[in-house]
């Protein structure tokens, strides 16, 4: 049995063909819209791992996920944002790391069953360490939110109730 083109060749001749094909006059004139699918697939891919990793409570998956080009403030298909998952989870340490890498803290949540702030979801289940980093990045402890029940941070953390939570809000200015 004789050998290959590739095997008799060695590398250099897939190194030619890959060459060949990569800057064939076809090749460079393919449009954007060849090329936007893949890129579409690989961030729904990496928007994927964020949200497992967050959902896990995955500090370091997150980190590797934002390393991979991952959106800090993207929303997955559903309208649902990685810092409204990580705050209403109780995920302080995540939250942090979504903040740094560029989620803005008073955007809202629009997933079903997952609407509103993320100061909101982190008050209404008392995660003050998450209330406490949001607050830290800027979040308005008196922003109502529009998609949710129209509730402010603090009368979620009064409803819980959650003390600490609350008191944490009435220092940061919250009515």
């Amino acid at each position: 049995m004789g050998k290959g083109p590739v095997a008799s060749r060695g590398g250099a001749f897939v190194m030619r063909l890959y060459r060949r094909q990569r800057f064939s006059a076809g090749t460079a004139r393919r449009s954007a819209s060849t090329v936007a699918p893949m890129n579409q697939r690989r961030r729904k891919k990496l928007s994927r791992r964020l949200f497992t990793a967050i959902l896990m409570g995955d500090a370091g998956g997150v980190r590797a996920a934002l390393r991979s080009g991952a959106d800090a403030a993207g929303a997955d298909g559903d309208g649902t944002t990685p810092l409204y998952t990580a705050s209403v989870n109780g995920e302080a340490e995540i939250a942090l790391l979504l903040l740094t890498a560029g989620a803005r803290p008073d955007t809202e949540s629009a997933g079903p069953g997952a609407e509103g702030t993320p100061l909101c979801a982190a008050a209404c289940w008392g995660h003050t360490e998450t209330v406490r980093a949001l607050l830290a990045h800027g979040a308005d402890p008196n922003l109502r939110e529009d998609h949710g029940t129209g509730r402010t941070p603090l009368q979620w953390a009064l409803i819980g109730p959650h003390t600490e939570t609350a008191d944490r809000l009435f220092a940061a200015g919250a009515v």
